[in-house]
């Protein structure tokens, strides 16, 4: 879509590494559940890292059925393999400790936070005159609810406006 600010992976990776630590923040100290922030903003740190060689495939694509989604888990698998092999082997595990997290709960929040980057995205774009995003921006909205996550909802509820908001606002 045509956007009025792009960004590049290294900024969207930074905002869903600082959405997922709060996340797990808010998880740990709201919810009182055992969750490690600092190991959620690691996983978020790399979870674009297959891009690197893969490039960005359509979320719509991606997801489009069970073999096409199985099938590019393979790729991602593969390419970050490939680029792990490019590290000397003192660094390999602690970065693939951190790229390849194969906790659900670390890698659960760091798709609700990249869900959420993208929802605020959308509401940037919209507050910039962008219609182009409404559409979007709905059904981000509709999968971020689908999730039932009680640190997303608290999230919204508590800080969404702020990224509405100019300097002088905060």
């Amino acid at each position: 879509m045509r956007n009025t600010r792009t960004e590049n992976v290294a900024e969207h990776s930074y905002h869903v590494s600082v959405l997922a630590h709060a996340l797990a923040v808010i998880s740990r100290d709201v919810f009182g559940k055992s969750i490690d922030p600092g190991r959620v903003a690691s996983a978020a740190l790399y979870h674009d890292m297959p891009e690197i060689l893969t490039g960005d495939l359509p979320t719509p694509i991606k997801y489009y059925g069970s073999d096409i989604k199985e099938a590019y888990k393979r790729i991602e698998k593969e390419a970050s393999e490939k680029l792990l092999g490019n590290l000397t082997p003192e660094m390999q595990k602690g970065i693939r400790d951190a790229a390849m997290d194969e906790d659900e709960r670390v890698n659960f929040f760091v798709k609700a936070a990249d869900k959420l980057d993208a929802y605020i995205k959308c509401l940037e774009e919209i507050n910039a005159g962008n219609r182009d995003f409404k559409t979007a921006e709905k059904q981000t909205k509709k999968a971020l609810d689908k999730m039932d996550c009680e640190e997303v909802k608290y999230f919204i509820e508590n800080y969404l406006d702020a990224f509405s908001m100019t300097v002088d606002e905060l």
